[in-house]
């Protein structure tokens, strides 16, 4: 099983709304049985919320679902269950590298994966209000990532996935 955490700030507008693309993605390939996805924030501000307002309406409209998506906060025992922590902007990556780094675990921007993008960090809609925005770039990383995935856990021609 391929664990993946997707890590913002707060963890109520950016990370969860991956957390809520991926899994959409990840079920429109079939792959749930392969690909489980978290979310989760840097600070403890929102431990126990349910996503953004600005969050949950686009993914309404886009008609993903995100029931059950609740704020929680990251630990350092996430590095013992999860193969990719993706962050959404370098500070993000700078406070996760801070907890732990551990050379089993890709700790990587969402952006990476986009060669398109020039600027690799994705804008707080929390601060900034382009909720529509951020989905656009998240949904195109979140795409990419498991792209990526796919190839080298060797899923998309019915592969084993090892891990």
């Amino acid at each position: 099983m391929i664990h993946v955490l997707f890590v913002c700030l707060g963890n109520i507008c950016r990370s969860p709304m991956a957390e809520a693309i991926f899994r959409d993605l990840v079920a429109k390939e079939g792959l749930n049985d392969r690909i489980k996805v978290d979310s989760a924030g840097i600070g403890h501000w929102h431990v126990g919320d349910l996503p953004h307002e600005g969050t949950r309406r686009i993914l309404d409209e886009y008609g993903i679902a995100h029931e059950g998506i609740l704020s929680r906060q990251v630990n350092e025992a996430d590095w013992d269950q999860f193969q990719y922590i993706i962050g959404m902007d370098n500070k993000n990556i700078d406070d996760l590298l801070s907890i732990r780094d551990d050379e089993n675990v890709f700790v990587g921007r969402l952006l990476d994966f986009v060669e398109e993008v020039g600027d690799k960090d994705i804008p707080d809609p929390y601060f900034t209000g382009k909720f529509d925005a951020v989905y656009s770039l998240v949904s195109e990383g979140c795409q990419q990532l498991l792209n990526k995935i796919k190839h080298e856990h060797d899923l998309s021609e019915g592969g084993i996935s090892y891990g």
